[in-house]
């Protein structure tokens, strides 16, 4: 990869939960678009001297989601959607990275209710330096769009104007604060 990233540092950077999220939107009524945030992100990248050979493991917790409606996240975690008794966690694993122009591209699998499949993160590195607390921390967002078909969430209504409730298509949007963590000694 040629590409600048501002203060790069090789290490293993743990997502910090507390500064970090996963948000989506979704076209609802053919009209406007809901929005809801999923919390409890966690994971680890491994930046490598080479970018390229630098990887990406995070996992999310959907019972946690929150669109600001209580009864629609107590649907949205039932088996017409996400089923988070049977799969009570999604998860992300990095296959590599790629520059196309002036994007950086993240690919890897997504694990969404127990189907995975691949999608390209299109990431916006933000940079690494000190924090207030004497960490070294890593900034990055990143974007998608994925098909809640592809992960078997079909459900829908079709609505009287016609067209149907809910979009297939889903945006989703992260953003990640991660903390690298001290060197292990051998």
């Amino acid at each position: 990869m040629q590409h600048s990233f501002p203060g790069y540092q090789p290490g293993t950077y743990v997502i910090d939960g507390s500064h970090s999220n996963v948000t989506f939107s979704v076209r609802h009524m053919m009209v406007a678009k809901v929005r809801g945030e999923i919390e409890g992100l966690e994971g680890t990248i491994v930046l490598a001297e080479n970018p390229e050979e630098s990887s990406i493991t995070a996992t999310v917790d959907p019972s946690t989601i929150n669109t600001k409606n209580a009864d629609r996240d107590q649907h949205l975690r039932s088996n017409d959607f996400f089923a988070i008794d049977e799969h009570p966690e999604w998860t992300f694993v990095s296959t590599g990275g790629r520059i196309e122009g002036d994007d950086l591209y993240v690919d890897g699998d997504l694990t969404l209710r127990g189907v995975t499949k691949r999608v390209a993160l299109l990431v916006e590195f933000g940079g690494i330096g000190p924090d207030t607390w004497g960490n070294t921390r890593a900034g990055a967002s990143a974007r998608t769009r994925i098909k809640r078909s592809d992960f078997g969430i079909s459900w829908n209504v079709a609505i009287e104007t016609g067209g149907v409730m809910l979009s297939d298509e889903v945006d989703v949007e992260i953003e990640i604060s991660a903390i690298q963590q001290a060197p292990v000694s051998a």
